[in-house]
């Protein structure tokens, strides 16, 4: 049995199946993970949902984008249609598809493995033990009752800096908090988020850092998000997954048993990224 933790799809269905042949994935005894955005701006984002909905035991943590999908999916943001994402919102299953979705992890502890996964990163300022806490905050609004009300109030296009504190309460704590494991990449070593640089180079050197020249947790964590990074990181103990499939670049995989990563090349740069 293997365990395999396969970076962003994003919608990239026929790459993600090169993957599991690549590896020789075995439907009964091997599992799988996603460091999230598992959808938009690839060629097939639902039969990358449907796929992964139908894993025996899929480990999945959420992304930005697909936090994005839950928000049009369910009407709490204004949506103007043709978009990649367009085929799901038609699907006959798009509800049964979002219920699944919106019961997914933000953050899991893989004891076994002495692992993490995130979908960006863990702020310098939690430990592990606030890190989950914090995650179940989020999971318990988007599976309670009132996750509606969650998706509508959430600000989807923050770019300004945001800080944590602990005395944050209502959205501004959920905010902070969906921000740091969904889209955070820079960060000052108090946990102070900079939403607006996408880039590998740091804009404000002295001040902010990339996320994980601050992780201090003795665990291996697991993320995704970052394709400027291609994959590679200064901290050993950081393995960076993204590697830009949807923009033309690869979609990789890394075996938790023996840390091998593996990578299939992409068919083309996406429509969704030009």
């Amino acid at each position: 049995m293997a365990t395999y933790i396969i970076g962003d799809v994003q919608g990239c269905y026929t790459e993600l199946q090169h993957l599991l042949e690549l590896v020789d994935f075995n439907r009964q005894k091997d599992q799988l993970g996603f460091v999230g955005d598992l959808v938009n701006r690839g060629p097939d984002s639902l039969s990358v949902l449907r796929f992964i909905k139908n894993l025996p035991n899929p480990l999945v943590v959420l992304g930005n984008h697909d936090f994005y999908l839950l928000a049009i999916g369910y009407e709490a943001v204004v949506y103007h249609g043709g978009h990649t994402l367009d085929e799901v919102l038609q699907a006959p299953d798009k509800l049964e598809l979002l219920d699944w979705l919106r019961h997914q992890a933000l953050m899991i502890s893989l004891s076994n493995f002495d692992a993490l996964l995130v979908h960006a990163g863990i702020p310098p300022q939690w430990s592990l033990a606030a890190a989950l806490d914090h995650a179940t905050e989020i999971v318990n609004e988007l599976q309670g009752p009132q996750f509606l009300t969650f998706l509508r109030e959430f600000e989807y296009k923050r770019k300004l800096p945001i800080s944590w504190q602990d005395s944050l309460t209502g959205m501004a704590r959920f905010d902070y908090i969906v921000n740091a494991f969904t889209r955070m990449r820079f960060c000052t070593a108090d946990g102070t988020l900079d939403l607006a640089n996408k880039t590998a180079s740091v804009s404000e050197p002295g001040i902010f850092r990339p996320w994980y020249e601050w992780y201090h947790l003795p665990h291996r964590v697991l993320f995704g998000h970052w394709a400027a990074l291609e994959g590679r990181t200064t901290q050993s103990c950081c393995e960076a997954l993204d590697t830009g499939c949807v923009w033309g670049r690869e979609l990789t995989a890394y075996r938790l048993e023996d840390a091998r990563r593996f990578s299939v090349p992409a068919a083309a740069k996406y429509k969704g990224c030009e």
